[in-house]
């Protein structure tokens, strides 16, 4: 897993515009240190905090959202521009980036360490969701957190539910090592451990079907499309038939794609940053097709289209998100 690292292109700012307050960073997950531009954003905050609304909704941000099923419609502008952004990048420079992956999110997290805003509570939606798993009120559940980051989610959510055993793993040492530096570590709610899910065996620390939710919060886009199969397929062996993933991550059109200059083209809608870290949006179909080929069900399966405002300076920023849930089936058929 390479996530818990959500959503970290602040919107366009304009010459001479000032930063954001202290008070909004912190809002946001961002802590006030450090260049904003790099701060990292927790998934709590713009990546759908508020993502259980159905309607077109304005959020205490001034976000406008909504959901559904449609990409969403590019200006003249842009889709010019993703049309004639055609170059990728070599052969050779992409086998490097897959080789060296793991130690991208390394200097990732190495760099960003201070920016994390520790204790975000985790979106209303997964709070509801775990609720909705229990079939009594006080019922012990068991959690996968797929790519859990620093513990962004992680430790909120333990905190919050005194009822929950959480497994997190993560591509990154690092990251994993700061997860058991946290003063609310505690081998007896937790298990953390390194893992590449593309090719570590989850039941060398996780019993076959034992656990009852797995999040998948922005990691699968940190994974070459090739490879995606293989974290599903993993995941598949150790949850609970009749249990669902809960995923959220980029969708296709998102403010973040638009924002790639040319030469960052790794493939169809993937995408490398400049620190080398990789980046896939996703459609419905293709996340459809992905998961049922691994033998899930698909539950939901949506677009949250999110636009936040500035009206002061009049600028748009449109966030596209796929937000979705798949049950691995009672029985195989």
């Amino acid at each position: 897993g390479h996530g818990g690292n959500a959503p970290r292109e602040p919107p366009p700012r304009r010459r001479g515009q000032p930063g954001p307050s202290r008070a909004a960073l912190r809002g946001c997950g961002l802590s006030a240190q450090g260049s904003w531009r790099k701060a990292v954003r927790s998934d709590c905050c713009e990546a759908g905090r508020d993502c259980l609304s159905t309607l077109t909704t304005s959020t205490e941000d001034g976000a406008f959202q909504t959901k559904g099923h449609n990409t969403r419609i590019l200006s003249p502008e842009e889709a010019e521009r993703l049309a004639n952004d055609r170059v990728l990048v070599s052969d050779f420079k992409q086998l490097k980036l897959e080789k060296e992956a793991q130690k991208n999110w390394d200097l990732f997290y190495k760099r960003n360490s201070t920016n994390f805003f520790k204790d975000r509570h985790w979106t209303t939606r997964e709070f509801q969701e775990l609720k909705a798993c229990r079939e009594f009120a006080d019922q012990k559940l068991t959690i996968l957190e797929a790519g859990c980051g620093v513990g962004n989610c992680l430790f909120p959510l333990l905190e919050e539910d005194l009822n929950i055993f959480a497994y997190a793993c993560d591509f990154s040492p690092r990251a994993v090592e700061y997860v058991k530096k946290n003063s609310l570590y505690s081998t007896e709610r937790c298990k953390v451990f390194q893992c590449d899910l593309t090719k570590d065996d989850l039941l060398e620390n996780i019993p076959a079907d034992s656990v009852d939710v797995v999040t998948l919060i922005f990691v699968l886009s940190a994974i070459h499309p090739d490879k995606m199969h293989l974290v599903l397929k993993n995941i598949y062996k150790v949850l609970k038939p009749g249990k669902c993933v809960l995923f959220r991550d980029y969708g296709l059109y998102d403010h973040a794609m638009l924002r790639f200059k040319s030469g960052s083209k790794l493939g169809e809608n993937f995408y490398v940053r400049q620190d080398g870290t990789r980046s896939y949006f996703f459609t419905t179909e293709f996340l459809s097709q992905l998961f049922r080929a691994e033998g899930y069900e698909e539950v939901v399966n949506e677009y949250v289209h999110r636009e936040t405002v500035n009206r002061k300076e009049d600028l748009r920023v449109p966030r596209v998100f796929l937000q979705s849930k798949f049950q691995k089936p009672f029985s195989k058929t």
